[in-house]
């Protein structure tokens, strides 16, 4: 191998141009495609970093709410919990409309910064002598608002990777993400050999503690994120076939000098890919908030026994969505994206249909109604952490179905079996049509800008997760999981009828338009 700037190295690695197309003109070279897979891994420790910001903190936000303010209740911590989604459904589209017209550096940075800055204001809330648990809403909605770099992100990878590298380059975006979502409350946990008091910095009034340490970790990350960014991270884009254009978001190039086909994006196609990701990610928020009240109350775990037992699921659950990430590459190369999106969806219905309750054996009868506590028709905050964070989730006392929730007498138990079936197709499901979902929408968007359309997805998503909740949590409540599984099965049913209508119009831009054969 000849070394840098050497003729071998600027020789063309995808064969001539495209004879009188001004946007082909340049060949990408060895140099060329080393910088974009370095620019594009940068955006996967980007996304993974995005995750672990939401994930680093949110074990230990209660315990810390209540210590900083001892005015906040569980109907101020939902705020706090849901903030940061909110947050991120704000950003994403302003994110991704910023994206399309300028250096796609300049929104990464500025919600970087928007990040760090978030993180360190979560470390000072228990400095202000009132109002402190406002403080902590705003902060995580700037957590959230900085999160919405993850549309830039998308929008990057998918102007960066021609068709046969893409599958693989979002696969391994999901992998990073759903790592952060792991990891996060590990690193969480290994902060809590610093307890409660910590140490204290009194010159910058700054305690370093099992509440802030997380946080301050973050900021740190997310500012070497930033150094990495500006030092590492070029604008690159490449047409379907992976022949270098003109980036629309360098700043030397004029916006007259650059061609793109003119054919209109398939606006049925797009709609319906943001309304598949958004039940992807609504039945899997939910699955995620009903797991721990459902457990306690099918098999009469204490809180203790639901907190390391589901902990210790939800990890093998994210264990086995980092495999599966990595597997469908293979698989999505052999059949396509599109069977591997209705199988994720199949399988997704399989696991909903095993949670439903059947035979003739109930559950264990919680008879004694700790301080009353029923879930009131008031905030949506109150109805996810009266699941989440109920007395009898904070204390040992009695265990079993509460009688309270009526169903408890004549719905039958979900057996332990059939649960951890369910866990593990959901498991399997849930990343192959995750995946598939954005990386056929990026397919589908062609080569125009993506920054926006990546930034509705996102905000569906976002949506979503704040929705999946609010809805387990009545239904779930009021009428048990008979009917709380079942409309998910009515509602992911629905969405497989609607990919098998549009199922046609699922195919890449250029295909479409006949620049490249299927």
């Amino acid at each position: 191998m000849e070394g840098p700037g050497t003729q071998a190295e600027q020789e063309p690695l995808l064969g001539d141009r495209t004879p009188g197309s001004r946007d082909w003109e340049i060949i990408e070279t060895e140099e060329h495609y080393k910088s974009r897979w370095r620019s594009i891994r940068i955006l996967y420790l980007t996304m993974f970093l995005s995750s672990v910001g939401f994930s680093i903190v949110i074990m230990s936000i209660w315990p810390y709410l209540q210590k900083i303010d001892h005015t906040a209740d569980t109907r101020f911590l939902g705020w706090v919990i849901a903030s940061f989604s909110l947050g991120q459904m704000v950003a994403s589209p302003m994110f991704g409309w910023w994206s399309n017209y300028r250096p796609r550096k300049e929104p990464l940075i500025i919600s970087l910064f928007i990040s760090v800055a978030a993180n360190c204001l979560y470390a000072y809330v228990h400095v202000p002598a009132s109002h402190n648990k406002y403080y902590m809403l705003v902060a995580r909605g700037l957590v959230g608002f900085g999160a919405g770099n993850v549309a830039v992100i998308r929008a990057y990878i998918a102007g960066a990777t021609c068709l046969h590298e893409r599958t693989s380059a979002m696969a391994n975006t999901s992998a990073f993400q759903a790592l952060g979502f792991i990891l996060g409350p590990v690193f969480q946990t290994c902060f809590a050999i610093l307890g409660e008091k910590g140490v204290t910095w009194e010159t910058i009034q700054l305690q370093i503690n099992m509440y802030t340490a997380p946080a301050l970790l973050g900021a740190f990350l997310g500012f070497l994120n930033i150094i990495l960014i500006i030092v590492i991270l070029r604008e690159h884009r490449v047409d379907d076939t992976g022949r270098q254009c003109t980036s629309i978001n360098n700043e030397e190039v004029r916006r007259d000098d650059i061609q793109i086909p003119q054919i209109n994006i398939d606006q049925v196609a797009v709609v319906t890919t943001n309304v598949l990701f958004f039940v992807i990610l609504f039945i899997f928020a939910l699955f995620e908030t009903i797991l721990t009240p459902l457990t306690m109350d099918m098999y009469a775990w204490t809180a203790v026994q639901a907190v390391l037992y589901d902990g210790i699921i939800l990890a093998a659950l994210g264990i086995e969505a980092v495999l599966v990430f990595i597997g469908i590459k293979s698989l999505a190369k052999l059949i396509g994206e599109r069977p591997v999106l209705l199988g994720g969806f199949v399988i997704t219905w399989i696991g909903f249909f095993i949670l439903l309750p059947w035979g003739n054996q109930f559950p264990k009868i919680q008879w004694q109604d700790l301080h009353n506590h029923t879930i009131p028709n008031t905030t949506f905050g109150e109805i996810i952490i009266t699941l989440w964070q109920s007395p009898r989730d904070l204390r040992e006392g009695p265990t079993g179905c509460p009688i309270i929730q009526a169903w408890c007498l004549y719905t039958p138990m979900i057996h332990l079996s059939q649960f951890i079936t369910s866990v593990v197709l959901i498991g399997i499901g849930y990343p192959c049509s995750n995946v598939m979902a954005y990386t056929i929408y990026s397919k589908i968007l062609g080569p125009k800008p993506q920054g926006v359309y990546m930034g509705w997805l996102t905000a569906s998503g976002s949506a979503a997760r704040i929705l999946g909740p609010v809805y387990i949590s009545q239904v779930y409540t009021s009428w048990g999981p008979r009917w709380a599984f079942g409309l998910v099965c009515g509602i992911v049913l629905l969405s497989i009828t609607l990919l098998g209508v549009v199922y046609k119009r699922l195919i890449a831009f250029s295909i479409r338009n006949g620049t490249i054969q299927e």
